[in-house]
């Protein structure tokens, strides 16, 4: 599939601006310096990659992660051209990658579709890389020009003899003085990108390679988001095994929409508009939507699905369970901002709902066992969404955040500064006790748990808004469930889950991590939620007035510590009995184990769990939400021999204080 490079020259480039403001502001072209901003430049140049693909001119990419730091994207695309620009006077090469908005996807040739809307990519790379090697396949020569911080560091060089007749290959190495926090590129983060472009790109081999492990996969999907959506149900009960799939070309949009339900109670939905993500929907989720509703009900009513007198099903009760991929191609994306968040091409709206209604009428016509589950499911969603309504009511008060309906429970802080104010989910009355007496009122407020708090994975929301537990959590919090949640009403700024540093502790946590994940997760991607971290021992010294603790937080810190003690008794000359247990032999006069948080008095809990200045907590994440979906399914689903497996596999290596969900 490799195409031909005669029909794409230096007239299909098209130059804007100068490169000079990206090493001075960096941000502003790739989000951050940090890790993310560091996977972003692999992101910037395969995507050229993948644009070539999309265009029809490429079917192989290779990203290899070099063992001395770099990292080498090769496609077998058209090459980038390599004749002399008529607005720079330099090869349209060493245009593309020395001047920033120079490239394919500017003006009406090089790309009909192409994902980089801002088209910074390569010439970014080049500012903040310390070296950059750029190789050229064309009408079978080799073209090879070197970069050093953005700058030529040679002339075009010229050779016969090309290894393949056309492509491209970029090398590049991270300025460590740009990425102060790291340069070190991580496998698993160029993986998931691999699989996600080759799900999206049908017929497609992706290759990844990491020189400093061995490691390598590959990736091909013939099947493209269909089997996109079967990854995402993997472990899942489902409705049917088949999956509506439709790849319609409507003038110049190009729409691929593939779905399949499930029996759980959330959605999960993935929009891409040019193969680029867009978490916050637009005018393509719009069109999906509309026309999914329209159809079902049209469905429900000509088949006497949904009686006369009943109400239409909302879009709500449909999506219940409903698992799809939304793949636009357009030739002029209107994203809005430079993270691509949302698509706002109105035009889009109208060709997605028309696809949608003729193409998913038609499959609930020729399937009518699957569509009566569809139906049924939703109806059952409408029923539990009418009776959720009258609970939900009595949960959310517009005054809740002025303390108005708080549950009696809460002992809540004095501060109104939300940016201030902390809630300790505490489990356990005793605990709960020596956290109120210990905390600091002013800022920190303590909501006690009793017991095991409802499995939200296999719940709706009337049934949750009758745990309860969770509705005091839920008045605590301040915003809201379902429809009426809003972030703008949380009363603090850290969610700390307090619980024992055992089995069930953690089986606490994770409860609550899952009702987060599934019914607040906004709460999760904006930074509030935390884990404390109890200690796990307590090593006393001295007796009375001189009695001292050294808290320790788990094993082998544990056996760290008392090593540590002990070598340096040895060089102070002091006799160690090796017979003595091990505490003794570093000097402390006794070893307490904390079984749970209630056994810890309130000045205990206070410096070693709840004091700022001291304490540890643990910042709960959400960087792969598929992958925090799959876990949480295998963890807290229906399915018994998931679980098993999912735990037999993990428990030799897993550290639950290290996982990032």
């Amino acid at each position: 599939m490799a195409g031909k490079a005669e029909d794409y020259d230096s007239s299909e480039i098209r130059v804007l601006e100068g490169l000079e403001p990206v090493r001075l502001r960096p941000g502003m072209y790739i989000g951050s310096t940090g890790y993310d901003g560091l996977h972003h430049l692999i992101k910037e140049i395969a995507d050229n990659s993948i644009d070539e693909a999309i265009a029809g001119y490429a079917n192989k990419i290779d990203i290899t992660i070099l063992a001395d730091g770099g990292v080498r994207i090769d496609d077998n695309g058209r090459g980038i051209p390599v004749d002399i620009h008529p607005k720079t006077g330099k090869s349209t090469l060493e245009t593309v990658l020395t001047v920033l908005h120079a490239g394919g996807k500017f003006g009406d040739g090089g790309y009909k579709v192409s994902s980089g809307l801002h088209g910074v990519g390569s010439s970014v790379v080049n500012a903040l890389s310390t070296h950059m090697i750029a190789e050229v396949y064309r009408d079978g020569k080799s073209h090879h020009i070197e970069f050093d911080v953005g700058k030529p560091t040679m002339e075009l060089q010229i050779k016969s003899g090309a290894p393949r007749e056309s492509g491209t290959s970029i090398t590049f190495y991270p300025d460590p003085s740009i990425f102060k926090e790291t340069t070190t590129f991580d496998y698993n983060w160029v993986s998931s990108y691999a699989r996600h472009q080759a799900y999206l790109t049908k017929g497609i081999l992706i290759s990844v390679m990491d020189e400093r492990t061995g490691e390598r996969e590959s990736f091909y999907f013939e099947g493209g988001i269909k089997s996109y959506v079967k990854r995402l149900n993997n472990g899942k009960e489902l409705l049917s095994d088949d999956i509506f799939y439709v790849d319609k070309q409507a003038g110049d949009v190009g729409v691929e929409i593939a779905l399949q339900y499930n029996d759980s109670y959330t959605e999960i939905m993935k929009p891409f508009a040019n193969n680029v993500l867009t978490p916050d929907g637009g005018m393509h989720v719009v069109g999906f939507r509309t026309g999914l509703t329209r159809t079902v009900n049209d469905y429900a009513r000509k088949n006497g699905l949904l009686k006369e007198k009943e109400d239409n099903l909302t879009g709500d009760d449909i999506k219940e369970g409903l698992t799809a991929v939304i793949l636009v191609k357009l030739p002029d994306p209107q994203f809005e901002g430079q993270t691509k968040n949302k698509l706002g091409n109105p035009e889009v709206r109208g060709i997605v709902d028309k696809v949608m209604t003729e193409y998913f009428g038609y499959y609930l016509e020729e399937n009518p066992a699957i569509a009566k589950k569809i139906v049924g499911k939703a109806t059952l969603a409408a029923r539990a969404r009418k009776a959720a309504r009258a609970a939900r009511d009595n949960v959310i008060r517009k005054g809740a955040f002025e303390g108005l309906n708080l549950p009696s429970k809460l002992a809540d802080c004095s501060s109104r500064n939300r940016e201030d104010c902390e809630l300790f989910i505490v489990e356990g009355n005793s605990a709960a006790g020596s956290a109120k007496e210990g905390r600091n009122p002013q800022i920190q407020a303590i909501l006690p748990l009793r017991g095991k708090v409802l499995n939200t994975e296999r719940a709706r929301l009337d049934k949750m808004l009758a745990n309860q537990e969770l509705v005091s959590l839920i008045k605590g919090l301040g915003v809201g469930i379902g429809d009426q949640f809003n972030i703008d009403g949380l009363r603090y700024d850290k969610i700390i889950f307090m619980t024992d540093a055992d089995v069930d502790g953690l089986h606490i946590a994770t409860l609550l991590m899952t009702f987060f994940f599934r019914y607040m997760p906004q709460v999760i991607e904006a930074g509030h939620v935390y884990l404390a971290k109890p200690p796990l021992f307590g090593l006393i010294k001295g007796t009375g007035s001189t009695r001292k603790i050294d808290y320790v937080y788990d094993e082998v810190a544990l056996e760290n510590k008392l090593t540590e003690k002990i070598e340096e008794r040895k060089k102070n000359g002091t006799k160690i009995d090796e017979s003595q247990e091990r505490f003794k032999q570093a000097g402390y006069t006794a070893q307490q184990r904390f079984k749970g948080l209630g056994e810890m008095d309130a000045k205990q809990l206070w410096e070693t769990t709840m004091d700022p200045e001291n304490r540890i907590l643990v910042k709960v994440h959400v960087e792969d939400a598929e992958k925090a979906d799959a876990v949480f399914t295998k963890l807290m689903g229906d399915q018994v021999e998931l679980r098993k497996n999912f735990i037999q596999a993990g428990a030799a290596s897993v550290n639950l204080d290290d996982l990032d969900f």
